[in-house]
Formats: C-alpha cells, structure tokens, sequence
C-alpha cells in the first residue's frame, strides 16, 4: 500500500523560497497555506497559495520569526506539516520542537540533530570525532587564555563565534597585538546576532575555495550525497554565485568530500537535506559546518542531477525512503546560480527596495528563475535584499558561462537597482573563465565594478522602456539647437 503524503503544508518563508515549496507541494497533489507580514500583504507567494493568512507587523520580529503564532495558524488551519524554507526559524531546534509538540510534522531535521550541530565548536568536535577533517583550531577562548591558543596554531588566525554563520562577527587577526580587541568586538557581534558570546579559534587558510556536499538522509537509515557546490564567490561571507561541479575538484577528491559528508550527518543523527560546508585548499578539505536545512542554491544541484530536492524533503518527512541510492547519483553538465539582489553595486551594494515597474525574467533553453517578485511588486526593505535566482544549466562549463552570461542580457528589472551587471562582469573576468577562484576573488578583482558600470547601461532587448541611447541622442539634439 502506498504510503500516504500530507493534506496540506504551511510553508512558514516567503518570497522566492515560499514558491518553490509550493510549486513541489501543488506536483504531489498537496495543498499549500502561505503565511504573510503587512509588508508581504500583495506579494506573489501569498496569491500562489491555495490560502493565505496574516501572522504580524513588517518586522520579521513581528511576524516571521513568530514561532508560536505560526505553529498556531497551522494548526488552526488543518496543516499537517510545516516547511521552514531557508532563514528565519528554519535552523531553531525550537520550531521542529513546537511542531512535535502540536502534532505537526516538521519538513526538516530533527531538533537533536539542529543541536548537535548548532554550535560551531560542537560541530567541530563531533566531525573530529568522526574522521572527518578540520583546520586547526581551539575551543572557547576570551581575553585570558586566547593568545596561547593563538600562539599554538599560529598566525593569522580567525576568530569566530560558536553560536552562528553567515560570516556575522568573523575576523582574521593577523599578529598578536590584535587578538584581544578582535575578541571583544567577535564577542560583541555573536551576542547581539546568536545570543551567545562563544568565540574560537582556527588556523586561517588564505584564499581557501568555499565547496560545500549537498546530503540527504531518510529515517530508515539511508544517507546519500549529491556532490558539491562551489560557493567561492562571496562579498562579505556571502555567497553571491555558485555552481556546480567544482572546476578545482577530481572524481577522487568528490568521493571523498562525499564520504566525509555522510559520516559528519550520520553523527549528528541527521534526517532530511542538509549541506556539509568545507574550506579547500591545495588539495585538502577541511570542515566548516553543517546547514541544517535546504540551500538557497540548491536548485544547481537539481539541474545537474534531475532529483527534486524539495519533494526528496517532503517524501522523507512523511516516512518513506529515498527514492534513490548512492549509486543512482548521475551528474549531468554544468550548472551556475546568480543571486539578483535589490542593491547598487556602484553605490557599495547599498540595498535598494523600490517597486518594480518593469520586469522581463529570461528564458530559453537550460534556464530558470525562481523569484517571488514581478512587475508592479514592491521590494519591501525589512527583509533580504534577494529579488531573484537565475540558475542556468548547460552541457559543460563554457557552455553554462555563455548561457548565464545570454539569460543576464536578457533579464529586466526597472525600480531597484540590482547586481545584474555586476553579475556580468564577473562572468567576462579571464579569472573567473579560468575556473581561478577563492573567497577574496572579488575583493582581488576591484575592476569589478568598474566593468558593471559599463555593463549597467547596456539595454536588454526586452527592455520595452525608453531607449537609453535614443534618449541621450534626442538630449544632444535638443542642446545643439538651444545653443543656435
């Protein structure tokens, strides 16, 4: 007999990632319940669902970050499972805990596999213990015992909080006469961010590679990787563009970072998708920490392997197995994702909400955009600044270059300024076409910008507004007959 899947999911996210819930949700015959702020009262995800309901104020504080309120709106509304998309309360042990409490599913890991994992240095410790690689590091250090920790790796270091990612806090302390203000400020940042002031030590690695392992695991003990994802490109820790494969690693070393995946997940008792991430270096790979929860670039994954990682996630929280082995995995050409923001790379990548008054997505073969934005949106400033994803796909690399390069041409966004152009020009850099890549690639390449300024008034073809060029022209005209 087959197994039954949920009535109805409350995707508890917005925006893009609320969508692609849906859209996965509505192909398995299940019905969605959006949940929205008063900045997301039009927004397109809450229309897509087959029901919609308000939880708060604008702030995410008041809304989003609502556990209670949401666990109660879907209970209230006969949900029988919650997806958590990305951010917010997707990585709090707290909600799948809540969830287990009123009786709903929880499309995610379990709690004691969030914090097994939650803390870096738990992290950390757990991986070690299981074979699998990490830089050299300390535990908990502060004013008074961190310079001999620092002394026994060696400088640089860098100086992380235990309680948090997205690069809040991290700095790398180059001589020992910076080590104790860098505490003090690390400290600072992770208490305000995370709640927890834990700081530590690791041996830093200059210009490493970012390559993260993309994992699945059932509760019947099957425990599968997908390959890597190359997130080099980052401004500030955040990854701007990622893809897939890696132009840096082998068949060997994939298996192997493959491997030191499952262990690390198999450990924490992990269950459902998940990404192991890696620093890489000179052919050696070291463990960074584990997202317990689906990727914003997990759509590359899906390109070059065919497999729907958000209905594997649906499937698997409803108790059924893998539909696939290891030995299933098949990778299929070359996949790239550029993370459109609402911010003006010429103006320090200041955010930029406004409402989009034309919008053209591209398309053509190997091309997808996932958004939850479009002509007459309004890109509200309480939250990310992600407008859309453009994730290409082609047979080899040069090929996924060029058609990245085509579908950016091709994308209108009229409102906000956002980092198309800078998109581009990372695509045009030699290194960059080199596969000649690190986490200070842009800070390495500060012509960057420089060539996005370029790039910014290039009109895209669909762009059905004025003319740029035909304006500047009639401007001229109108000067030379003034001056007469």
């Amino acid at each position: 007999m087959k197994k039954k899947l949920f009535r109805k999911v409350l995707v508890a996210n917005r925006g893009e990632i609320a969508i692609r819930v849906m859209r996965a949700c509505g192909e398995l015959g299940i019905a969605t319940a959006a949940v929205y702020s008063d900045a997301d009262r039009t927004a397109i995800h809450v229309r897509y669902a087959d029901e919609a309901h308000h939880i708060g104020g604008a702030a995410a504080t008041e809304s989003y970050l609502q556990l209670d309120r949401i666990v109660k709106t879907a209970h209230d509304c006969g949900a029988d499972a919650i997806h958590p998309g990305y951010g917010f309360l997707a990585e709090k042990p707290a909600f799948p805990d809540a969830c287990d409490a009123a009786g709903i599913k929880f499309i995610g890991p379990p709690a004691s596999a969030m914090r097994a994992l939650g803390s870096k240095l738990a992290a950390r410790r757990l991986a070690a213990m299981n074979g699998v690689p990490v830089t050299p590091g300390s535990g908990a250090v502060d004013p008074a015992n961190a310079l001999e920790e620092a002394r026994k790796i060696g400088f640089p270091v860098m100086l992380k909080p235990s309680g948090g990612g997205g690069g809040i806090g991290m700095k790398v302390v180059e001589s020992e006469a910076q080590l104790a203000a860098a505490i003090e400020s690390t400290a600072q940042a992770a208490r305000s961010a995370f709640g927890d002031a834990t700081v530590y030590l690791e041996r830093y690695v200059r210009n490493p590679r970012h390559i993260e392992i993309q994992v699945i695991c059932d509760s019947h003990g099957h425990a599968v990787h997908l390959g890597e994802r190359e997130c080099s490109i980052q401004r500030r820790h955040q990854k701007i563009m990622e893809e897939t494969p890696s132009p840096a690693l082998t068949p060997e070393i994939r298996a192997a970072m493959g491997d030191a995946a499952i262990r690390a997940a198999r450990a924490a008792g992990y269950v459902n998708a998940g990404t192991v991430e890696f620093i890489f270096s000179d052919g050696n790979f070291y463990f960074l920490e584990v997202n317990a929860r689906l990727q914003v670039e997990h759509p590359i994954t899906e390109a070059v392997t065919g497999i729907d990682l958000v209905k594997e996630q649906v499937r698997v929280a409803a108790g059924l197995e893998l539909s696939f082995t290891q030995g299933d995995v098949e990778w299929r050409g070359h996949a790239i994702e550029m993370r459109i923001n609402a911010e003006d790379p010429l103006r320090k990548f200041i955010p930029n909400p406004k409402r989009i008054s034309r919008w053209v997505a591209p398309a053509g073969p190997g091309v997808r955009v996932d958004s939850g934005f479009g002509p007459g949106s309004d890109v509200p400033p309480n939250y990310d600044s992600l407008v859309a994803k453009l994730i290409v796909h082609g047979t080899d690399r040069a090929e996924a270059i060029a058609r990245a390069g085509r579908a950016l041409r091709e994308f209108v966004v009229v409102g906000p300024a956002t980092t198309i152009p800078f998109h581009r020009a990372i695509l045009d850099n030699p290194d960059f076409r080199a596969g000649n890549l690190s986490t200070r690639f842009i800070e390495d390449h500060p012509q960057l910008i420089e060539q996005a300024q370029k790039l910014a008034a290039d009109q895209s073809p669909f762009d059905y507004g004025p003319d740029p060029r035909h304006v500047a022209a009639a401007a001229a005209a109108v000067a030379s007959m003034v001056r007469r």
